[in-house]
């Protein structure tokens, strides 16, 4: 037994030896290109690996050095005044690579117990830049964007427009070739999915397989663009980022009414608002100089709610300035994720570790958003008059038939939405020591940050100046940012993958002259988002079909290359709109009050403190059961649960990128949930009304559910299905399995039938590639 150990043991010494070699080997022969790039060779290293201690924030550097600035690299050491920590040209002399690479760990860099270390493959990057004249470059997000010619492509007659040369060009260069276009079917259930959320009808069906001139997809995409559903399919990923909901968050989590900023972030959309402008007016739009034309100055004040979906307390004993400090400090973290893909909270206790962003630059910014008059805690009930939710906008009826057209108010209920407004003096701002509000430091003044782009003086240092800084063309970010989380929604990931973080932390764009071209181009006509969106639905790449081969699965898994169609399944909101679209059950009309919809009992009740209006869960019923996934009521505290399951946001930060996850819960909600039950039981006893074989109608549910026409083997499976459960299910039993959902069950029907076909479509509901945008 004991010789036995040692051999085993022997063997798997071995093996492990064999495993670091054979890595070894592998990282020595990666490739070391001709000219290696600091921007995209170097200075991921450097992040990941040294800016920690070496980096922009000034209390954690060590021995003085800062190796994100070449002037610091360059300067002899604090500590040993005749050693540079690089020298141009030269590996040999230069600290830093004689540290990487030495063998003695009480030189070694990074230090040994810092649980870092470098590849070979990475010294030999740092030694051959060094040999290369260690040449700096500014960090590339933080360097305007210049339109790039387009690239030379061999397969010439396969780009649609611009976009497809960059793909392509990439491809070629890595010998690969782009996926033959989707089929008709896949291809517009993909694109009717990507614009409006919603599946596409039969007669759409019919018509596009029908349509055999050159521009037919053409055709669809713009008649989906008229479809008002385009505009709430867009609010959906701008709710997230916004982090809108129904609810004030924190313990008491009560009710808000800031659902009319929901009706106009649609209402722009679907109008088409310049992004430009789109911006201004959530930003500053109580600033413009509108006030003497009242409905366009209603208009920009309600869009001014976009900064007021913070979370606000109700609970008595909190210190008020404490909250109305954290309210300052969300809408600050917010500009910098949503509109500079910055992580600019990093630099709220300290100087930024990996960005070149202090802390004294964060309270410059801090102070635009410092001088609303707002307080820190919410009215309770019992207390004093204090409203967090204030300044506020009132809606009395007028309003809404004559200038606000575009909210859906449904009663005559005095109708309240917070919105900005600042004080008549501005609030004096100060850094912050760590973070903490009763920790005041320096007093600074409103600025924006250097690297990105100094601040015209002839702005006005208030928000609406900071909305100008934000969409000057020399800013190196926003039109980057805003494509490349338009580029997300459509193909599954950013050209840029950390769509909330371009700074070094960040992952390097994939194509980075892809990114500049869009972002150029889109500047270069008006900041006109369709016209964004359609050139990406246009392109040949988007049309791909979605067919993985091994050989491309395995080079690239990612897709990276995007020669090939992303596969995924479609948002929270939109399992649910597939649902009840293909049903026929959805209720299509734009906006309104927030619903709620079938829920499990006791969910509010056990997480609540027992007072205000989301106390306890109060089903809606008729109209209300069947509305769009966006406007299912999001309490904060409890979000709505089925959504949550798929991925929803909960809005409590803003979200540029949610998770994607696959688990048991999913299916289970796909085949247990009330709203997918009631919608197969409709869906059935609609059928079960027309004329045709039960072929045809399981023939014709499977294309509403699925888009497409199902094979031979597909309606002979669920045929087959059918028929065992015609024999299975008797009267009791289909009472039992009908009893679901309040949408009326005609009483003509043979509910034995009924509850047969029910299970059928259910069953389609349940095929992944139902829910899934292949």
């Amino acid at each position: 037994m004991r010789n036995l150990c040692i051999i085993l043991l022997a063997g798997i010494l071995g093996y492990l030896q064999s495993c670091t070699n054979t890595s070894t080997t592998q990282a020595t022969q990666e490739h070391i290109p001709d000219r290696v790039s600091y921007n995209f060779d170097i200075r991921p290293i450097l992040s990941d690996k040294c800016l920690t201690c070496h980096g922009p924030d000034a209390n954690k550097r060590q021995a003085g050095l800062r190796l994100d600035d070449p002037e610091s690299a360059f300067s002899a050491l604090k500590e040993h005044p005749s050693a540079h920590a690089i020298v141009a040209g030269e590996p040999q002399l230069s600290e830093v690579f004689l540290r990487i690479s030495t063998k003695d760990t009480s030189k070694m860099m990074p230090p040994s117990g810092s649980n870092l270390k470098l590849s070979p493959h990475e010294i030999s990057l740092i030694e051959k830049w060094i040999k290369q004249g260690a040449k700096y470059e500014k960090h590339w997000a933080f360097v305007a964007p210049k339109k790039p010619t387009l690239p030379e492509v061999k397969k010439e007659d396969w780009p649609k427009n611009e976009i497809d040369y960059f793909v392509l060009h990439k491809q070629e260069q890595k010998g690969f070739s782009p996926n033959e276009e989707a089929d008709k079917e896949r291809l517009l259930k993909r694109v009717s999915l990507d614009l409006t959320g919603l599946p596409p009808t039969l007669k759409m069906m019919d018509a596009f397989l029908a349509d055999k001139s050159p521009n037919a997809y053409e055709k669809v995409v713009d008649e989906l663009f008229k479809n008002p559903a385009y505009g709430e399919k867009m609010a959906v990923y701008w709710l997230d980022l916004a982090r809108y909901a129904d609810s004030h968050g924190y313990q008491d989590d009560g009710y808000r009414t800031q659902w009319p900023w929901r009706d106009w972030v649609i209402h722009a959309l679907n109008t088409n608002m310049p992004y430009d402008q789109f911006v201004t007016w959530q930003l500053a739009g109580d600033l413009l100089p509108n006030k003497d034309n009242v409905a366009l100055y209603k208009q920009q004040l309600l869009a001014t709610g976009f900064n007021r979906n913070h979370k606000i307390t109700e609970e008595g004993g909190v210190i008020p300035e404490e909250y109305r400090i954290s309210y300052v400090t969300d809408r600050n973290d917010l500009f910098g994720k949503a509109f500079l893909g910055m992580t600019l909270e990093c630099a709220h206790c300290h100087d930024h570790k990996y960005d070149p962003f202090s802390q004294k630059e964060y309270y410059q910014l801090f102070a635009f958003f410092n001088s609303v008059s707002e307080v820190g805690i919410e009215s309770v009930i019992g207390g004093p008059e204090t409203y967090a939710k204030k300044p506020l906008m009132e809606i009395s009826n007028d309003d809404v038939k004559n200038i606000l057209k575009f909210i859906n108010k449904p009663d005559t209920n005095r109708l309240i939405v917070s919105v900005m407004s600042d004080l008549d003096t501005m609030r004096k701002t100060h850094i912050l020591r760590r973070g903490a509000y009763d920790a005041p430091g320096d007093e600074v003044q409103p600025n924006t940050p250097n690297f990105i782009l100094p601040f015209n003086k002839s702005f006005p240092k208030n928000r609406l100046g900071l909305a100008k800084w934000l969409v000057d063309k020399q800013n190196p970010l926003t039109a980057r940012v805003f494509v490349n989380q338009v580029w997300q929604e459509f193909f599954g990931k950013g050209i840029v993958k950390t769509s909330g973080d371009f700074g070094m932390q960040g992952e390097l764009p994939s194509h980075p002259e892809l990114l500049n071209w869009l972002a150029v181009d889109f500047m270069e006509h008006g900041w006109n988002i369709k016209r964004l969106v359609k050139q990406l639905v246009l392109s040949a790449t988007y049309r791909q079909s979605a067919i993985v081969t091994p050989e491309k699965l395995a080079a690239d898994p990612e897709n990276i290359l995007l020669a090939r169609a992303p596969r995924y399944r479609v948002n929270a909101e939109f399992v649910r709109d597939v649902v009840l679209s293909s049903s026929g059950l959805l209720v299509g009309k734009i906006g309104g009050p927030s619903v709620k919809p079938y829920q499990p009992a006791g969910l509010w009740e056990g997480a609540t403190s027992g007072r205000g209006l989301l106390s306890m869960y109060t089903q809606d019923h008729g109209a209300s059961l069947y509305r769009r996934g966006m406007y299912t009521l999001i309490k904060r505290t409890v979000p709505p649960p089925a959504m949550s399951i798929f991925d929803a946001s909960n809005r409590d930060l803003c979200e540029v990128k949610r998770l994607k996850t696959n688990t048991p819960l999913q299916a289970l909600v796909m085949m247990n949930d009330p709203t997918v039950l009631e919608a197969s039981r409709v869906l059935a006893a609609k059928l079960l009304q027309e004329n045709g074989s039960a072929q045809d109608k399981i023939s014709k549910a499977f294309r509403l559910i699925v888009c497409r026409k199902p094979t031979e083997k597909e309606v002979l499976i669920l045929t087959s299905y059918y028929e065992k459960e015609l024999k299975k299910i008797n009267k009791s039993s289909a009472e039992k399995l009908l009893a679901v959902g309040e949408y009326p069950i005609p009483a003509q029907l043979d509910k034995t039938q009924l509850a047969a076909l029910m299970r059928i479509v259910n069953t389609i509901y349940n095929l992944e590639e139902t829910i899934t945008k292949s």
